[in-house]
């Protein structure tokens, strides 16, 4: 059991240490996406499936609520909330379109859709993307190494640089953390440009 332990901390800490320029620069512009977002008066929308939904929901806690400090709240929602509207439109339309229904009702351009699949293949996240860049929003993805089809239908895709699901959700919370720091640093701005 020991061993086992010390393995998935090293493959952690690898994939840790595998967060290069490349890969901060993807925050970076996951940031000015968001800041300027924000900024223009715009919505935040968030989605996931399993463990990416508990992000997507934890995400928009950050960010209404607070992170580190307090601020105006920021209009972020995660699309995973609702069990009605997730189980109506799954049950009329397919789970495919369970969030890009919402999307076609929510989704403003200028908005930012927040897409989180560690796979970058789920295809309930590629409709939910497809339909927001059709509506004129853009599109954050987070994905881990092999989501390429994810990260070809975003404005900016961070891309995790793990292959197992739990070490690629590990370094999305690093990062979606990271971004509520960025994002709240920036808060005065934001209540400025809102005014």
């Amino acid at each position: 059991m020991r061993t086992r332990i010390r393995e998935l901390i090293d493959e952690a800490a690898a994939a840790l240490r595998r967060l290069d320029e490349p890969r901060q620069a993807e925050i970076e512009a996951a940031a000015r996406l968001l800041i300027d977002c924000f900024m223009a008066g715009r919505s935040v929308y968030i989605c996931g499936n399993g463990g990416s939904a508990a992000d997507a929901q934890h995400i928009a806690a950050e960010l209404t609520g607070r992170y580190l400090r307090d601020r105006k709240a920021l209009n972020c929602l995660a699309l995973t909330v609702n069990t009605s509207n997730l189980t109506a439109i799954a049950n009329d339309y397919g789970y495919d379109h369970v969030f890009a229904r919402q999307v076609e009702a929510h989704v403003r351009p200028g908005d930012v859709l927040w897409a989180i699949s560690t796979s970058g293949k789920s295809p309930s996240i590629l409709k939910a993307a497809g339909a927001a860049r059709a509506r004129g929003a853009r599109v954050l993805g987070f994905t881990g190494a092999n989501g390429q089809s994810l990260a070809a239908v975003s404005d900016v895709c961070f891309m995790a640089p793990a292959e197992s699901a739990y070490a690629i959700q590990q370094l999305h919370e690093l990062a979606y953390h990271i971004l509520c720091d960025l994002v709240e640093r920036h808060a005065e701005k934001i209540a400025a440009a809102g005014e």
